[in-house]
């Protein structure tokens, strides 16, 4: 039997020793973070693989090395400062630490530390530095920019440098500065702690209270301070010229002849104050830094404050406008630069001249024009595309369509083009919630309908020249469309594991399975692992259904796509599909942005989910990004500008510079892509909002703002509708915009400009007046933007010229388009209003409207039943454009616009009144009725034509219930007609 004492040291033997104790909870630590750090490790893990899969491997690389190299730069950097000064401290310590009342209290610190001052210096220094660099990594994009700075060949006004310094280098030199300094104040205040504890600093101890081997050290660190303070100020003059305290955003009068010279005599100061620093390690006592530290304090406050606030309230403000002359004009032109408006070709169009049949006939661009009328809004026949086109419940178009072009029948055309994309909401009932439906059967969208916006049906619905399921192309489009599958579409999320052992979903009843070449490839445990990792979601692990060749494909939102691609540029909030070598593309246009642009005006931003959000002042839409809709390729090319000999954004350069993999020239795009590219929403809404200030050449009239433009009022789209109260962005500094109407938005129009005979794909936007309270409505302007991106501005010379919310407000008011509208918005019916259209026709304007209507009933979808057209307050309406134009011509149906029976000269048309056409040789003209029974049996006959439409809109019968109300309304006609004065019997 063991003795008592060997089972005590057995035991004691058994336990482990301090050092392995510290081992073990160490490896304890350990695995709990790893643990907790699993699915961000398998996130990284996974991205790498998504790169991998694209091409783009060396992008993650760059982007990765840029965050992990500035992190680690930053945290070596300030562990090496702080440990270095910590190391000084404890050699400079007295050998003998002076008595004292705050004795007591070191001497407990120093047992606890005991010989372990090293490893506490070198915790506290990581503490510090892993602190310090934290936020470090964030400055990634500034950090790619600086290291890869491209020049603009432009200077700025004030201190002629090139625009590359304050676009590429001054942000990240601004902010090593600024966490130099506050980097410094860290390791004073350390330093000066440490010198505490080690009795080198004595706060009760009469005497010396600071040994002078510290105050040197001090002194040093100090004298840094005030040197990384002067390279602050040294960057501050430049700073001035994006400043937004002027009455525009720059270097104004104040900045430039009060701000800039406090600067640079603070800048003297925090050099002299270093000498000082210095100097005072060989004198006694701390009389030169408080005399230094006062003198900087005091010239921060009054020359730095008082003076720029005295200058600016005494001087400028009795005399703003000419005190900033000089400053405002530099910032229209920068603004004008920065936004791309420096190049905008300005022409005249009165829009007052009379619109005759002969002008129309001879106008080519006017004929395109008309023959490309966007009849079909997008934003409200998304329903007619859903109702007729979708096909499957789980296929849904997007809220709003897109417009573009093909060629139809040989011709350019104006069509509405809109992508089934998958509605994983929208799936059986039996199938929601199941894993195996919604990752490997229902996996993606399938084709595109298009429609021309001109042609309808003659029940008024798109006459679609692709559409179907399968897919049927019309033989008139000049396009095909051999794989019609999306897997990656504008608004798809979530992920899709395809290549497996089961078929997907197939149109309508083959088996289907992807064979594409996107995707991730899962063959492998490892890879099931990450990815079960990273979705939360332990069936990628388990399922059976996944083999060694099976992908699983995410990131599947086109803008998602991109903006993980290329994180540092923006992209617009419209992705648009475009049928291209026999398979869908989607397009989307990219900007590259920047704050830094010398005395450019800040824009906010355009807010909600629009591309380009947050502040900026310099902008270009210098990237077109293509994503393949069946395999998630991403191809971005660098695009020119308009109108600078072809040069490429310099932001744009410098990407390409860091990233050379990601990017193609534009002269690789093929050219059926280009024939599609257009000017983008996002931009031009941020154009033609600065445009209507910057459009201004003269500071004075600048200043004074009563000749500012705003963007038209948006037309009303139901009746009665009231106004939104939504307000487009303003501009800092700047009173708010007196704007209570919703503003128009951008249309793609398919038309030719006055005095061109082409036709072009044009975003246009139109402008009226600023007015307080918002009431101006006359047009002043219509700016359009080409695809290549160059603006052209057609101003009215011609005096109260109705803008589109004026035009609307006359066509409402119009008894017959009253009439029509309360009788068609009746019974559950519910009538919108389409885009107001405007057609340049030499020196006139007309203007077209489409009027729509939906039956009572969910499955009811819009269609277009009247047309509204509109020339000098003369309102016509009809069931189609051409019947419209010959109402407002006085051309009688069946006769060549332009001529007039017998070759009269076409009738003249009072302002909104009947237009008077005289019947042509040989026609029969309707003889009123004469007698009272006549006109009473008139009058039931129209009772009963009413009551009878009623039942045919009950009926969704809309085609039925307008010609009979056409018929009872013909009948109303000819009883007013006999019951007139002169018509009555025995008149004279």
């Amino acid at each position: 039997m063991r003795a008592p004492q060997d089972a005590a040291r057995a035991k004691r033997r058994r336990r482990l020793s301090k050092r392995g104790r510290i081992l073990l909870v160490a490896v304890l630590v350990a695995l709990t973070v790893l643990f907790f750090s699993l699915r961000g490790i398998a996130r990284v893990y996974t991205d790498y693989l998504w790169f991998e899969s694209l091409g783009f491997g060396s992008v993650w690389s760059g982007l990765i090395a840029s965050r992990l190299l500035l992190g680690l730069l930053f945290t070596v950097g300030f562990f090496v400062l702080l440990w270095v000064n910590l190391w000084v401290a404890d050699r400079v310590a007295p050998r003998f630490r002076p008595s004292g009342p705050e004795e007591e209290l070191l001497e407990r610190y120093f047992e606890v530390v005991g010989r372990r001052s090293g490893l506490v210096r070198g915790a506290v220094c990581l503490v510090f530095a892993l602190i310090a660099g934290a936020g470090v990594a964030q400055q990634w994009n500034d950090w790619i920019l600086f290291t890869n700075r491209v020049d603009f060949e432009q200077k700025d006004p004030l201190f002629g440098l090139d625009i590359g310094f304050y676009v590429f280098q001054l942000p990240f030199l601004s902010f090593l500065v600024s966490w130099l300094f506050a980097a410094f104040v860290i390791i004073l205040i350390v330093t000066t702690v440490a010198h505490y504890l080690n009795g080198g600093i004595r706060v009760q101890t009469p005497g010396q209270r600071v040994t002078p081997q510290v105050k040197a050290h001090l002194s040093v660190l100090l004298a840094v301070l005030a040197l990384v303070k002067a390279a602050g100020y040294l960057l501050q003059r430049f700073e001035l010229t994006v400043s937004d305290k002027a009455f525009v955003t720059g270097a104004g009068y104040t900045a430039v002849k009060a701000q800039l010279p406090a600067i640079m005599l603070l800048l003297f100061i925090s050099v002299f104050s270093c000498g000082l620093f210095l100097y005072n390690i060989r004198r006694r006592g701390w009389v030169l830094p408080v005399l230094a530290v006062g003198l900087w304090a005091f010239v921060a406050l009054v020359a730095g404050s008082a003076y720029p606030w005295f200058v600016q309230r005494f001087r400028v403000e009795p005399a703003e406008s000419t005190r900033e002359a000089a400053y405002i004009q530099r910032n229209i032109a920068a603004t004008r630069e920065a936004y791309g408006l420096a190049g905008v070709e300005v022409r005249d169009f009165s829009a007052t001249g009379e619109l005759d049949a002969a002008s129309l006939m001879e106008d080519e661009g006017a004929s395109e024009t008309l023959s490309n009328l966007r009849l079909l809004d997008p934003e409200i026949v998304d329903d007619s595309f859903q109702r007729s086109e979708a096909d499957f419940g789980w296929l849904r178009f997007p809220t709003e369509l897109d417009v573009d072009r093909y060629s139809v029948d040989g011709k350019e055309t104006s069509v509405l083009i809109g992508a089934r994309e998958l509605d994983g909401d929208s799936l059986p009932l039996s199938q929601r919630g199941s894993w195996e439906a919604e990752k490997l059967i229902y996996t993606h969208g399938y084709g595109v309908a298009v429609a021309p916006t001109a042609e309808l049906t003659p029940t008024g619905e798109p006459s679609y020249r692709v559409g179907g399921v399968p897919p049927t192309v019309d033989a008139g489009m000049s396009v095909g469309l051999e794989q019609p599958r999306l897997y990656f579409s504008e608004n798809l999320s979530g992920y899709a594991i395809v290549d497996t052992n089961r078929d997907e979903v197939a149109f309508p009843d083959d088996a289907f399975r992807y064979d594409g070449e996107g995707g991730v490839g899962i063959g492998s445990y490892l890879r099931r692992a990450a990815f079960a990792l990273r979705f939360q979601d332990v069936n990628p692990l388990i399922s059976s259904y996944i083999t060694g060749d099976s992908k699983i494909l995410f990131e599947r939102g086109v803008r998602d796509r991109l903006e993980k691609v290329a994180p540092f540029l923006k992209f617009d909030s419209d992705p648009y599909p475009v049928i291209h070598d026999g398979r869908i593309v989607y397009m989307v246009d990219a900007y590259t942005t920047s704050n830094r642009y010398p005395y450019a005006e800040r824009f906010p931003g355009l807010g909600g989910t629009a591309g380009l959000g947050g502040e900026f002042n310099y902008v270009r839409n210098s990237v077109k990004a293509v994503v393949d809709a069946y395999d998630g390729h991403v191809t971005l090319y660098l695009t020119p500008e308009a109108g600078d000999g072809g040069r490429v954004d310099p932001i744009a350069q410098a990407y390409a510079k860091a990233f050379p993999e990601l990017f193609e020239s534009y002269e690789d795009m093929p050219d059926e892509l280009k024939a599609h590219q257009r000017h983008p929403t996002d931009l031009f809404r941020v154009q033609t909002t600065l445009y209507g200030r910057y459009y201004i050449d003269e500071p004075g009239a600048f200043y004074e703002g009563s000749q500012r433009w705003v963007v038209s009022q948006r037309t009303p789209r139901e009746i009665n509708a009231a106004t939104t109260g939504t307000r487009p962005a303003t501009l800092p500094g700047q009173p708010v915009e007196p704007l209570v109407e919703e503003r128009i938005r951008p249309q793609y129009l398919e038309m030719a400009l006055p005095g061109e005979d082409e036709a072009d794909f044009l975003n246009v936007r139109s402008f009226v007046p600023i007015s307080e309270d918002d009431q101006k409505r006359e047009l002043t302007a219509f700016m359009a933007a080409r695809p290549d991106g160059s603006l052209v501005v057609y101003r009215t010379t011609g005096s109260d010229v109705e803008g589109p919310s004026f035009v609307s407000s006359i066509v409402m008011s119009s008894p017959e388009v009253s009439l029509e509208i309360s009788l068609l918005n009746q019974q559950g019916s519910r009538v919108e209003l389409g885009n107001m259209l405007a057609v340049p026709v030499d020196d006139a304007l007309l203007w077209v409207m489409p009027i729509y209507v939906s039956a009572a009933g969910s499955t009811s979808f819009p269609q277009v039943k009247q047309v509204v057209a509109v020339h000098k307050q003369h309102v016509e309406m009809a069931p189609t454009v051409d019947q419209a134009l010959r109402q407002i011509l006085g051309v009688e149906e069946g006769e060549p616009p332009g001529t007039s029976p017998e070759g009269e000269p076409p009738p003249t048309t009072t302002p909104g009144g009947p237009t008077t056409t005289p019947p042509p040789p040989g026609a029969t003209t309707t003889v009123p009725p004469t007698g009272p029974d006549e006109v009473g049996d008139l009058a039931a006959r129209a009772q009963e034509l009413f009551v009878e439409a009623d039942r045919a809109l009950r009926a969704g019968d809309l085609a039925g219930y307008q010609a009979k109300v056409r018929e009872a309304q013909d009948l109303v006609g000819r009883i007013a007609t006999a019951l007139a004065p002169g018509n009555q019997p025995g008149s004279a």
